[in-house]
């Protein structure tokens, strides 16, 4: 039993790890997204100018 609650704890920690490194993902994405929209916008409004 106790063999089973370690490997169980590992493997948890692994997937807690796992899921933060994902949703840092998801934000460092959504934060280079907006900022390559935000430039083109600007390239777009100096263009028509």
């Amino acid at each position: 039993m106790t063999a089973f609650l370690g490997s169980f704890l590992q493997y948890f920690i692994v997937m807690i790890l796992l899921a933060a490194i994902g949703v840092a993902g998801v934000f460092a994405g959504k934060k280079l997204r907006e900022r390559k929209d935000a430039k083109t916008t600007a390239e777009a409004i100096d263009d028509k100018q």
